[in-house]
């Protein structure tokens, strides 16, 4: 598999260096304020949220409250709660005496008058307002999104994984905690409908609206938390899962209830196929909802949007362009699979990113391993690498809500799979797989300890692996060449200490290769006019000498 002729090799580091140096970002204090664990912080652990929220489609308007109960870990007397511009907070109330606070971009600071003594639980509600910021793009550049739909109805949804959940309620901005619990209370005018996280408690009828109160019992990330309003019908159906009975809820517009009711069809797939790869769906106790939104979709747990148009591919595209891709619908599987890599393992910082959209776009690949065979996936796979740019590393910059590149989907979900590959065991790799899920059920993570933990069932190191797939843009290359009856091989353009062992066929009789990147091997006894070809499963680019 020739990437590039080695003079194209050395052109493509030096664009890379370059292009690495450009994209570097001066990074401010709104940056360090929105990304750091400060003390204002880590004092404190979130417990449960109770968020109110009464939308005015007619002004694009919100008002609400936030209810926090927190946990005291050590003594201090500042909190810091994040709410962006140009939303406000009206004031802030604990034990019905008013709290001051001041201002630093979008972190508020809460000067607590009572004593906050270690172990206690405590609460205070957050009165908040205004006309939250409009999604131009969502999901991609996120806020509200106020539309209509066909029929000229309100079609209202949140979306707001980069920019943060702070954009329209005030939170905890930091990844690193999540609330044990939550309650979602959305006020709508009549006739519409609200459709938020979790399960519907109950609906409360007012004379010219309605609030409904959705109740999640399990952890969930500040940015999974949604609302979506419409003139929504609903239909459901049950899973028999790993863990029993999965209740299955779709909520979709009045006139694409038959669509809907066709399309949907891929969810018992999706189920089927993930929890065999990943283990049990994560959020039975909350069910799986399907949520027509008016943008293309999202990860929002349990309340997973959708806005593909009801057709396979992603809007009737294949990303790999080999077929496969339209084999099934991309956001049902590729949100979905966000239940299990974002939802029940979600990143402690926004650097690691990777975490949520590496996985999940291998799970695709999974998807098709399962229902089809691996020849499928392994095309799949290997066809998506057109996409990857190697612009800068997929790890972010830490402690600054600063994700890595966009590589992190289609160049982590092949790293992932070469790294099936190095296992040389599918049962193994399940199991592995299986076990992040179980192991960090409901957890925040980070690089390290997923690292740790597949290396760990690998038996063996991978954190060169990991280093050159996530810390560099460089793309490992196999130099080779034929001397007499002998391969000699070595890595290059790699990091340090970097020995991957690779497979090759040599006249189509797989071999394992155990280079390094100091000192070419040698593999003896080489039949003559012995054909090369490295296995494409494996992301790397190679190099022919002997050519």
């Amino acid at each position: 598999m020739k990437l590039y002729s080695k003079p194209l090799l050395i052109c493509f580091i030096f664009l890379a260096f370059n292009t690495l140096l450009s994209a570097q970002k001066d990074f401010t204090k709104a940056d360090s304020l929105k990304g750091g664990l400060s003390k204002e912080r880590t004092w404190w652990d979130l417990k449960y949220y109770h968020l109110e929220t009464k939308v005015n489609p007619e002004k694009k308007f919100i008002s609400g409250s936030n209810t926090v109960q927190y946990k005291v870990l050590e003594p201090y007397q500042v909190m810091q709660i994040d709410l962006q511009k140009p939303m406000q907070i009206d004031s802030i109330v604990q034990n019905e005496k008013q709290l001051d606070f001041n201002t630093s971009f979008n972190a508020h600071f809460i000067q607590l008058k009572e004593q906050q003594i270690t172990g206690a639980i405590n609460e205070l509600t957050i009165y908040y307002s205004g006309n939250p910021r409009e999604a131009k793009n969502a999901p991609w550049d996120g806020g509200f999104t106020w539309a209509k739909d066909d029929n000229g109805q309100h079609f209202i949804a949140t979306a707001n994984q980069g920019i943060g959940a702070s954009v329209w309620w005030p939170c905890k901005e930091h990844p690193a905690d999540e609330p044990d619990s939550m309650l979602i209370s959305v006020n709508v005018p009549k006739p519409l409908i609200d459709v938020s996280n979790g399960r519907l408690r109950n609906v409360e009828e007012h004379e010219n609206s309605r609030t409904y109160h959705w109740f999640v019992s399990n952890p969930i990330n500040n940015y999974g938390v949604n609302l979506n309003i419409g003139d929504y019908v609903n239909f459901t159906e049950t899973y028999k899962g790993e863990k029993g009975i999965l209740d299955c809820s779709y909520w979709v517009l009045s006139y694409n209830l038959e669509k809907a009711k066709k399309q949907f069809q891929e969810v018992p797939r999706m189920l089927k196929a993930f929890e065999y790869w990943f283990g049990p769906y994560p959020f039975y106790e909350d069910s799986y909802k399907l949520v027509e939104a008016p943008y293309l979709g999202m990860e929002h747990q349990s309340s997973v949007t959708y806005g593909n148009e009801f057709k396979n591919g992603y809007r009737g595209r294949d990303l790999s362009q080999t077929g496969w891709g339209l084999k099934f619908d991309f956001i049902i599987i590729h949100e979905s699979g966000h239940e299990w890599f974002a939802n029940n393992i979600t990143n402690s910082d926004v650097a690691d990113m990777w975490i949520h959209e590496g996985f999940t776009h291998y799970s695709e690949n999974l998807f098709l391993d399962y229902h089809y065979d691996s020849l499928a996936a392994n095309a799949y796979v290997q066809g998506v690498r057109s996409s990857i740019q190697n612009d800068r590393p997929i790890i972010g910059e830490y402690g600054l809500s600063y994700e890595g590149s966009g590589d992190m989907y289609y160049k982590g979900a092949n790293m992932l799979h070469l790294i099936r590959q190095l296992f040389d065991n599918d049962e193994k790799w399940r199991q592995t797989l299986r076990g992040l899920n179980e192991e960090f059920y409901h957890q925040t993570v980070t690089t390290k300890e997923v690292e740790n933990y597949i290396s760990k069932a690998y038996g063996q190191p991978l954190n060169k692996v990991f280093d050159q797939y996530l810390r560099t843009t460089q793309i490992p290359t196999l130099t080779y060449r034929i001397l007499g009856n002998q391969l000699l091989y070595k890595w290059e353009n790699t990091v340090d200490g970097f020995n991957m062992p690779i497979r090759v066929f040599i006249n189509g009789e797989a071999e394992w290769l155990k280079p390094n990147s100091k000192t070419f091997k040698a593999l003896p006894n080489l039949p003559e006019n012995a054909d090369i070809l490295v296995d494409p499963n494996f992301y790397v680019a190679d190099f022919n000498l002997t050519e």
